[in-house]
């Protein structure tokens, strides 16, 4: 032990004389930090961290083939390491030395580093701190080692100079450490994954962007621990005491067995793509802990009340302030400014009756519906300033893999809910619009609608199963009618059973009605909302007033009833809106208008006077509104949908107001998501739609999008469907 704290204390005293180990230990770090601050707009929340994690990987880098591998040959050089040969000391305590020696000197630049973060950027202290110094100090014995093998393999300082900085620079520039490998083809994403500093900053970014801990980072800590061993291993292995020595060329293999870890691992990331996708979500977090304020726009808040001109500051992804007027100096704030005088902020839309499955059209015959088309129409939602869509059924597995993908950051798109399959009577659903699409389509349409209990306890038990699967609520079909157009009718004991066994488990229940009686006993059973209400006749005031005392939210739907009238007229309006020609694929949009022009016409079933008359006579009970359009069933397509069902809202004499709070504030209370989103309020998330004019005095400026902030990001909306 004495020979290791000897040796530490000699090799302290050479590294700190030697001037270019310690500009690239310190003073380069330093530079690049101030640098990437000013360049990035650091004084802005959140991208500090990105600044940090850059700057930290640099000084690792830099610390290790630099500070280790070059300096290892000047000393061999100036015949410093010959005098050692003498003694009876083997090269593994000089190894150590020069990892401890690395550590002592490194270290305290990262708290500097930290310190000046903090004071001058107004950086937070990372929440695992611990885990970050521990990461760093594994990462610099890492690269200590790398730098040490390059030491044992040149035969000159200019050999040295020429690998060290061949290899400084790859690092460099392939890790992410300079620039985001979220930029690069995916070719070289995929090359980027058998570097061996891509680890570093994948970990340190894990660390400070996603708050995780060391042990969320497995990867990158084994690639790192496994490269500090063996590297050690293979330097003293390869270890010169002067510099007439020479080394066997085939002793070089040795150096391939440090690579060994990054080839295996980098094959695996270029298969599963983890780490490229994890680059994303870094990515997204940067954009979404950007600072805003929007100024001077009419502000509709979203529980009905609004201020005619205000501000609000963006932090971090949430509303960190509501001014009224045109609010602080931005400069002072550290905040872009975005001018929206004559503009109107809303909270971002919400559709809560959406069918993923379905296209919302005729499809060609090579539709099918997969996660990657839900992932598609989630875009187009966020597209159109909707920021949450809620599935009032699809297929479990679709559902789920989407969610997870737009919910997560893997992709943008709208926040996801999801009541996987519905609660039906068997024989399922017999509308006359899935007899017009493929079979393909028919057959992934009809799996949403598997849950078909027989009995109350098969019922709870299917209940449980889907509270395990992780769904955001429970819907069932309670729906009178015999004609090609309707469910079969779920047993009212078993609606009882399942609404029982979902609020135990803490799960809402929405239920389709189809006439008043279906109406009346979803109130009985003890729903949380229902759907549709009755569109084939009226459903009594008193009933309304009950709706109202319990608290039920109603969603009318009345877009599918235009959708189907104007199929039934082959009317092609809908597809002919702005929106709608934006966000619809093309194909589908093609195939659809083809069908109409060559095929019979639907019946229409559906009356649009009970439907709207329905609503007003909720509305003047005081039932809670919320906007809902059974998107996927015809001419109803994915994107622009509630703005089409607050047009029709309106037309049935709802204020414009009113309908607006349905779209936001309710239906984010419906989701049990009002302490998230759906209100301009501060502390919420900062998911908001700005629109030209003012769509209170008209609905249709809802329409006219000027831009959409999805949880503190600006989207950049021309590209949400090149997204990979």
């Amino acid at each position: 032990m004495k020979a290791y704290l000897a040796l530490i204390k000699i090799d302290l005293k050479l590294a700190l004389r030697n001037r270019s180990a310690l500009f690239f230990n310190l003073m380069f770090p330093l530079i690049f930090f101030f640098i990437f601050a000013q360049a990035f707009h650091a004084e802005q929340s959140g991208v500090i961290n990105l600044v940090v994690a850059q700057v930290a990987t640099i000084g690792v880098i830099g610390n290790g083939l630099f500070g280790a591998g070059m300096r290892a040959v000047q000393e061999r050089e100036a015949n410093i390491l010959r005098r050692y040969k003498v003694t009876p000391i083997t090269p593994v305590p000089l190894l150590v030395a020069s990892i401890i020696t690395g550590l002592v000197i490194y270290l305290p630049y990262i708290a500097l580093m930290l310190f000046l973060a903090n004071r001058i950027y107004h950086m937070p202290v990372p929440e695992h701190l611990g885990s970050m110094f521990l990461f760093i100090a594994l990462g610099v014995s890492a690269f200590r080692g790398i730098g040490l093998i390059v030491a044992s393999v040149v035969n000159s300082m200019q050999e040295s100079a020429i690998l060290v900085q061949l290899l400084y620079f790859i690092m460099l520039f392939l890790s992410g450490a300079s620039f985001p490998v979220e930029m690069f083809p995916s070719w070289l994403q995929n090359v980027t994954q058998f570097v061996p500093a891509t680890y570093l900053v994948q970990g340190l970014q894990g660390i400070l962007f996603r708050r995780e801990s060391l042990l969320r980072n497995g990867a990158s800590v084994a690639a790192l621990a496994v490269t500090m061993m063996v590297s050690t291993f293979v330097a003293a292995k390869l270890f010169r005491w002067e510099k007439g020595e020479k080394i066997r060329s085939s002793a070089k293999l040795w150096v391939l067995a440090v690579l060994l870890p990054f080839m295996i691992l980098g094959g695996f990331q270029a298969y599963s793509k983890e780490n490229v996708e994890k680059a994303k979500i870094d990515t997204r977090i940067l954009r979404r802990s950007q600072s805003r304020l929007i100024r001077n726009a009419r502000i509709f808040v979203g529980d009905g009340s609004v201020l005619e001109s205000g501000s609000v500051l963006i932090r971090e992804g949430r509303i960190a302030q509501v001014y009224d007027g045109p609010g602080p100096d931005p400069k002072s704030l550290n905040a872009d400014p975005i001018e929206a005088a004559g503009k109107t902020i809303l909270p971002g839309l919400t559709d809560m009756h959406v069918h993923l499955v379905a296209p919302g059209g005729i499809p060609d015959d090579k539709y099918m519906p997969t996660a990657k088309v839900f992932e598609r129409a989630l875009a187009a939602y966020l597209y159109s300033g909707i920021t949450a869509v809620k599935s009032a059924g699809d297929p479990l597995d679709i559902a789920l893999a989407a969610r997870a993908a737009v919910n997560t950051g893997h992709r943008l798109g709208a926040e996801f809910f999801t009541v996987g399959p519905l609660f039906t009577a068997e024989g399922g659903h017999g509308t006359e619009y899935f007899e017009r699409v493929p079979k393909a389509v028919r057959a992934a349409a009809m799996a949403a609608f598997v849950r078909t209990p027989k009995t109350p306890a098969e019922a709870n038990e299917q209940v449980d199963a889907l509270k395990k699967a992780g769904v955001d609520g429970i819907k069932a079909v309670l729906e009178s009618g015999t004609d090609k157009h309707t469910f079969n009718r779920l047993d009212v004991n078993l609606l009882r059973a399942i609404v029982d066994e979902a609020h135990a488990a803490g799960l809402p229940v929405t239920t389709h009605t189809g006439e008043s009686r279906d109406f009346t006993d979803a109130l009985n059973a003890g729903t949380n909302g229902i759907e549709h209400g009755s569109m084939r006749d009226r459903i009594p005031p008193e009933e309304f007033a009950r709706m109202a005392k319990s608290g039920v939210f109603y969603d009318p739907t009345l877009s599918i009833i235009e959708g189907f009238q104007q199929m039934s007229q082959g009317n092609k309006d809908l597809l002919n809106r702005s929106l709608v020609e934006q966000v619809g694929p093309k194909n589908l949009l093609a195939s659809t208008r083809k069908a109409m022009a060559t095929k019979s016409q639907f019946d229409n079933p559906l009356s649009m006077d009970d439907a709207k008359a329905n609503l007003l006579a909720a509305w003047k009970s005081g039932v809670m509104l919320v906007t809902g359009t059974d998107a996927g069933n015809p001419l109803v397509v994915h994107g622009p949908t509630v703005q089409r069902e607050l047009e029709l809202w309106v037309e049935a004499g709802i204020p414009p107001s009113v309908a607006l709070k349905a779209a936001t504030g309710n239906a984010a209370k419906a989701l049990c998501a009002e302490k998230r989103f759906g209100n301009v309020r501060k502390g919420l998330e900062a998911n908001l739609l700005v629109v030209d004019g003012n769509p209170l005095q008209d609905i249709h400026a809802v329409s006219s999008i000027s831009f959409v902030i999805f949880k503190g990001e600006r989207v950049d909306r021309s590209s949400l469907f090149d997204q990979e």
